[in-house]
C-alpha cells in the first residue's frame, strides 16, 4: 500500500518512470477485467487504453486518486465498459475484419476458439450485472474477495455467494446450450 501511495505521488509529479511502472503493473490485470466484460480482445485493448489516457488526463488535471490507484483504475475501466455497452446498443455493429488464424493455430482451431470465447462470453451477458461484476474482478483482474467486497461495496459474504451463483449459472447456461 505505501508503495503504491508513494508511485501514485510521482505520478502525480508527471515523472516517465512512475507512470511507465503504472503502466507495465496494471495494463493486463485492468486488460482481462475489460476482455471479460466486452468479449472483444481489439475493443478490450481500445477500451483498457481508454482507461490510461483518462488517468494521465486526471493527473493533468490535479483531479487523480489520493489513496488507491488499483481501485481508481478499476472504476475507470468499469465507467468506460458501461459506456461502450450504452454506445453498442444505441448504434450495434458487426465487426468486419476478424482473424481466423491466431499465431500458430487453424482455421478450424481459431473458429472453435472463438466460438467457445462466444458461448463463454453470451453466457456472462445472461448473468447478473452483480455476478458479471463479480466475475470480472476475481477472474481477470485477478482481485481477491476482500478487495472485491469493498471494491462494490458489499460483505465478503455476498461475494462469496455471488461468485458460486454466477460459476453455478454459468455452468448450467454452457451445459445447456452444448447439449441444446
Amino acid at each position: 500500500m505505501q508503495e503504491e501511495l508513494r508511485l501514485l505521488a510521482r505520478a502525480r509529479a508527471l515523472d516517465q518512470d512512475a507512470l511507465t511502472e503504472i503502466h507495465d503493473t496494471y495494463y493486463g490485470p485492468i486488460f482481462r477485467y475489460v476482455a471479460l466484460r466486452v468479449g472483444d480482445e481489439e475493443t478490450a485493448a481500445d477500451l483498457t487504453s481508454e482507461v490510461f489516457l483518462r488517468l494521465l488526463s486526471a493527473l493533468r488535471d490535479h483531479t487523480a486518486p489520493q489513496n488507491t490507484l488499483r481501485g481508481w483504475l478499476y472504476g475507470v475501466a468499469s465507467r468506460v465498459v458501461s459506456d461502450h455497452h450504452r454506445r453498442q446498443y444505441r448504434n450495434p455493429q458487426v465487426p468486419l475484419d476478424e482473424t481466423l488464424a491466431a499465431a500458430g493455430l487453424s482455421v478450424a482451431d481459431s473458429v472453435h476458439e472463438r466460438l467457445t470465447w462466444e458461448t463463454v462470453h453470451q453466457a456472462l451477458t445472461a448473468l447478473t450485472e452483480d455476478q458479471q461484476e463479480v466475475l470480472a474482478l476475481r477472474f481477470g483482474y485477478e482481485m481477491s474477495i476482500r478487495d472485491v467486497a469493498e471494491t462494490i461495496g458489499k460483505s465478503e459474504g455476498a461475494v462469496k455467494q455471488l461468485q458460486a451463483r454466477a460459476v453455478a449459472s454459468l455452468a448450467r447456461i454452457i451445459a445447456r446450450d452444448q447439449h441444446g
